[in-house]
């Protein structure tokens, strides 16, 4: 007998004189004198954005012509994976049946991608074939690809299915080589192996596998860029400090050199450290990506800065099947669009649904994914084609049709998402020089404590940062006197400001009030918020 726990052979009952003879999950071969599974089950999981939906593997042996069928839904790397299968269970040391093999991965219309089933498929044949026998089988999910020699090989899309399988009773058994991905996920129940013999030794008794669960990651302690290494430009640090507090977008205006990019990427260092969800929901999406997982990374906000050659599906994500993009990978973290106007108009124009939702939804004939997509976009660009237009120096020769030409490229509709408009000149003489124009060492401490105090202040009182309140929450939280109240409406019309760009304010000027510790809206508050709606200097206004 192949697989009985006991190592004996299992008789057909006395009197039977059937060519087989079903009990439970097993059928007696009366040419053979032995029983095999009529149908072996063994469960893994999908990847479906960053869901991890539970997948059944079925495999059935019957008479035929030796071939094996994958039916379920799956794409070329799923079908080809029968031939993995055959030669990873041929080269360590089974066989495989000489016999049709159908192999079903249910449900039949989720759609099926990538190496991940291998491991799943070659032992559910191996518990159909009568090879194995062990009720650990039912207890385990299994995700790996497989070499030709029965080696395991990593899959990415692991964390997702870590989390996942932490809400339910099976373990999870991973390739050896996720086991540093694994460890992320906190869940004590995931098993690592390195190859198929190693998983069919411990389904027999004869071994065991270790858990995959390592210490979690500290994120590294080692300081990052901060506002303390950029001299001057004290009005635009004092914006990065707005934004970073309520969760605002936010564009630099400037010549070249006034140190707009040094501003943007000293955001993500002023953030306060992501909690254990949101750790999750960042390294989540990385892993799907197709990128290598950087644990060292753990907690540490995302920073994203692609080129401006960049195309749409690679900022919003795309292709079949569907992978996350720049913005999904700037989730909870900084997206960076330096040299806004040089992008394409139409790549431009796809942020403006996300940028309100938090969310992109991929659409294909097969499937819809969506990913997350809560970022902070930080977009610097230039006030005209040579850059130095409204400089003190005059080194400007552009001719007002050009500059218009130039802010044109960027819709006013895109312009009106943004909260916050800030002018970065061109810094005065001797800043960078001049002793008495040396920084603060703890100006980038002192604004990390406003920002996690002003954050908290939110959460207790909406549950949510002041950039993401909905127009009733607005209302409730951003309630001005009458002065005040007077005060917006008749900016609002010298302006041109949109409905948008009206409780945009509102939540500016109360993100503001909570860097001060007030309770209410009060004028400077207000007039503040105002002042970064518009670029009298270079004339950029939202529309």
């Amino acid at each position: 007998m192949r697989f009985c726990e006991d190592g004996q052979a299992r008789q057909c009952p006395t009197g039977e004189s059937a060519a087989t003879y079903r009990r439970d999950s097993l059928v007696w071969d009366n040419t053979n004198r032995e029983y095999t599974m009529a149908v072996a089950h063994t469960f893994s999981r999908a990847q479906i954005g960053i869901d991890a939906p539970l997948v059944t593997v079925e495999a059935d042996i019957s008479s035929g012509l030796p071939q094996t069928l994958i039916v379920g839904l799956p794409e070329t790397a799923v079908k080809e994976s029968k031939d993995r299968v055959k030669a990873a269970i041929v080269n360590s040391g089974f066989e495989m049946p000489q016999r049709r093999v159908t192999v079903n991965l249910a449900p039949a219309d989720l759609p099926k991608q990538g190496g991940r089933y291998d491991l799943a498929i070659a032992l559910s044949i191996l518990g159909a074939s009568g090879q194995i026998f062990s009720e650990k089988l039912a207890e385990l999910e299994l995700l790996g690809e497989l070499a030709l020699d029965g080696a395991l090989r990593p899959v990415k899309g692991i964390l997702p299915a870590i989390i996942q399988n932490g809400a339910g009773t099976r373990k999870l058994l991973i390739p050896e080589s996720n086991r540093s991905e694994a460890s992320l996920g906190g869940n004590t129940s995931v098993l690592a192996a390195n190859s198929l013999i190693d998983v069919v030794e411990f389904l027999r008794g004869s071994t065991q596998l270790q858990t995959a669960l390592e210490n979690t990651p500290i994120p590294s302690s080692k300081p990052g860029r901060l506002i303390t290494d950029i001299r001057g430009q004290y009005l635009a640090k004092r914006a990065l400090t707005i934004a970073a507090a309520g969760g605002h977008n936010i564009l630099l205006v400037g010549p070249p050199g006034a140190g707009k990019t040094m501003l943007a990427s000293r955001l993500a260092a002023l953030l306060p450290p992501m909690n254990i969800t949101e750790s999750l929901e960042v390294a989540s999406v990385q892993s799907i990506s197709g990128y290598s997982l950087d644990v060292s990374a753990w907690g540490k906000r995302p920073f994203r800065s692609p080129h401006h050659t960049a195309s749409a599906v690679a900022l919003v994500g795309g292709s079949n099947p569907p992978k996350p993009g720049e913005i999904s990978l700037a989730h909870l973290g900084v997206l960076f669009l330096d040299e806004l106007p040089e992008f394409s108009r139409r790549v431009l124009e796809v942020l403006r649904e996300p940028l309100e939702s938090g969310k992109i939804v991929i659409s294909r004939a097969k499937q819809h994914v969506t990913y997350p997509a809560r970022f902070q976009l930080v977009s610097a660009m230039n006030p005209c084609p040579c850059g130095y237009y409204g400089d003190e120096s005059n080194r400007c020769n552009c001719t007002m049709d050009r500059v218009e030409r130039y802010r044109g490229r960027i819709s006013g509709p895109l312009m009106d998402r943004i909260d916050l408009h800030v002018d970065v000149p061109a810094l005065p003489k001797g800043t960078l020089s001049d002793p008495k124009f040396k920084q603060d060492e703890n100006e980038h401490h002192k604004a990390s404590q406003a920002i996690a105090a002003a954050q908290q202040k939110m959460r207790n009182r909406s549950r949510r940062l002041n950039a993401h309140l909905d127009v009733r929450e607005v209302e409730t939280s951003c309630r001005l006197t009458p002065h005040d109240q007077r005060l917006l409406d008749n900016a609002m019309e010298r302006l041109g400001l949109s409905a948008r760009g009206y409780y945009k304010i509102l939540k500016i000027a109360r993100t503001i009030a909570d860097l001060e510790g007030d309770d209410k809206i009060n004028t400077p508050h207000l007039t503040e918020a105002l002042g970064f709606r518009k670029l009298d200097k270079y004339k950029v206004q939202p529309i």
